[in-house]
């Protein structure tokens, strides 16, 4: 909804214009720097979808690859996906997949590493949200239940609004 009386409170979100309407923020003016960004998901399935993993018996292949290069691949491809993300060279990608039986199932994380003029989060989200999902294709034949959990940021590093650690 434009207005030309934008609420005062709303003045910090750089994605919006003085209208309220969505707009890529100019960062033409920054410096690259080195930026990192961590993000991590759960998968949380049946024991037995998950032994079946882990034993690599899954009717679709190997499941973990899969979804590791899947991951990889979505965070090159974050600038298409999410509308005002800036196409950025990404230096480091890497996406790990780590069983956890206490789920019983996986935890994902993704860490993102680039020098430019802004921050790579969401190609980390987008890793590990990528990942999940298509871990999730993979076993689907097996259990149509799995939950994909607690996408969230983990760390970032870099830039102008500095360093960032979740609330403990």
């Amino acid at each position: 909804m434009a207005q030309d009386n934008f609420p005062s409170n709303f003045a910090n979100l750089t994605h919006l214009d003085q209208h309220g309407q969505a707009q890529m923020v100019d960062v033409s003016d920054k410096a690259p720097t080195i930026r990192q960004a961590v993000a991590a998901a759960n998968v949380r399935m049946l024991p037995t979808t998950f032994a079946a993993i882990q034993a690599g018996n899954v009717p679709k292949g190997d499941v973990l690859a899969t979804a590791r290069l899947a991951g990889i691949m979505a965070a090159k491809q974050t600038a298409t996906l999410i509308p005002l993300c800036h196409p950025l060279p990404l230096q480091k990608i890497a996406v790990e997949i780590i069983p956890d039986p206490q789920l019983p199932g996986y935890q994902i994380q993704a860490t993102i590493k680039t020098k430019a003029e802004t921050g790579v989060e969401m190609e980390a989200l987008t890793a590990v949200s990528v990942a999940a999902l298509t871990l999730y294709d993979m076993a689907k034949a097996l259990e149509k239940s799995i939950q994909i959990e607690s996408i969230r940021l983990i760390s970032k590093s870099g830039g102008k609004s500095g360093d960032y650690l979740p609330p403990e």
